[in-house]
């Protein structure tokens, strides 16, 4: 009984607290935020005496939320500007969905009064179909017009108009070849080239590795990167990959000689007291302990190493008056290095997680061809990272 009383209590306040906030909405006018919360709320049992609350305040909100979007309607009209016409159109698909979300859920009865909860549906077809053309037609001139300029900026706005215009209105006149035009023209187009100033040849499928910017995925909506100049497109700057030096280190085979020394359990013996006797515990047993022992080790340790250093600068460039925009430094090291050991004496004396060096043995060093590569690996993360965190176009 208890249980049932608090089950009772608990969908008693939120059931309060659902009708106080869809109040709260419908009294600071978020009438369709209010009109969601009621619709939601009589989606089931909108008949039961408990959801009449919700009725009452879809009705005011419905009323009130029409009668703002009709007056906002007349204002608009009014002022008769072509640029208002994308809010004209977007009012009139509101009025509609309104009425749309309310329909499944009538008649709703209020009991109290004995009649069913009014909502003056209309008719906006024609409305929205006069104020998408209008829009169209609006959208498609101020594209255009747009377009009539060498600005770039107006190319990218024409393009998200045209874009726009061809989800509301697929298929109008044009729009299809005029995006990919706008599009076009509103890139940023960057060419990207490695200028080698060390003494050294850089493998070219470094040099291709570092150009290959579609493994980035750094192509956003508006810059594209090519390394390699096509015909028919004006490029707007140029990214230079400068190699100011290139050092690679002698291979090197340290070699280092230590003792290793540890205490470890060994089995099992008898536990001998001060007296030389043989330990019993309470039945009569002798007591047996660890047997520990010290173990020995001459470890020799071998170390090879070879290391690749590559100073670098990126350059931006503005190809449309010579201008260097922007310029930035770039070191990276890859280090090669293996560790392996021999040892005289017991194995166990290690500690436990220098076993590995046991099992490995010299290998090849890499050329030094290898080396600049895999240090340009490391280098071609801090291009993408200059790349992500600096734009050419302010």
């Amino acid at each position: 009984m208890k249980k049932i009383t608090l089950s009772l209590f608990l969908f008693f306040i939120i059931f309060s607290c659902g009708v106080k906030q869809t109040q709260n909405l419908v009294g600071s006018g978020n009438y369709d935020q209010a009109i969601d919360n009621a619709a939601s709320n009589l989606r089931t049992n909108k008949d039961k005496k408990g959801k009449q609350d919700y009725v009452y305040l879809l009705e005011e909100a419905f009323a009130k939320a029409k009668d703002r979007d009709l007056n906002a309607i007349n204002l608009l009209a009014k002022d008769a500007n072509p640029a208002q016409l994308e809010k004209l159109y977007n009012t009139y698909l509101q009025l509609n969905d309104r009425q749309e979300k309310i329909k499944p859920l009538l008649p709703l009865r209020l009991i109290k009064e004995g009649r069913n909860a009014v909502f003056p549906f209309d008719s906006y077809n024609e409305q929205i179909i006069d104020s998408k053309n209008a829009l169209s037609a609006y959208l498609y001139t101020n594209a255009k017009k747009l377009m009539a300029t060498s600005d770039k900026m107006n190319f990218r706005k024409a393009y998200d108009d045209l874009t726009y215009l061809n989800q509301i209105n697929p298929n109008y006149k044009d729009v299809s070849r005029l995006t990919d035009d706008a599009k076009f023209r509103g890139f940023d187009y960057v060419s990207v080239y490695t200028k080698n100033e060390t003494n050294m040849i850089i493998p070219i499928h470094l040099q291709n590795d570092l150009l290959d910017f579609s493994t980035l995925g750094l192509n956003d909506k508006w810059t594209v990167y090519h390394s390699n100049k096509q015909k028919g497109i004006n490029y707007d700057y140029g990214m230079m990959i400068n190699f100011r030096e290139i050092y690679i280190s002698p291979e090197q085979i340290k070699e280092s000689e230590f003792v290793k020394e540890r205490i470890i359990k060994d089995g099992f013996k008898k536990l001998i007291d001060a007296n030389g006797k043989e330990v019993l515990d309470e039945k009569g047993k002798v007591v047996m302990v660890d047997n520990l022992k010290t173990v020995t080790a001459r470890i020799y340790e071998f170390r090879q190493f070879k290391s690749c250093q590559i100073t670098a600068k990126v350059d931006y460039v503005n190809f449309r008056n010579n201008q260097l925009l922007q310029s930035f430094p770039l070191t990276s090291e890859f280090i090669f290095e293996n560790i392996y050991s021999t040892y005289k004496g017991d194995r166990l004396a290690a500690d436990d997680n220098y076993y590995s060096y046991f099992d490995r043995s010299p290998i090849p060093f890499p050329s030094t061809e290898q080396m600049v590569y895999d240090t340009g690996v490391d280098l071609k993360a801090k291009i993408k990272d200059i790349i992500t965190r600096n734009s050419f176009r302010n």
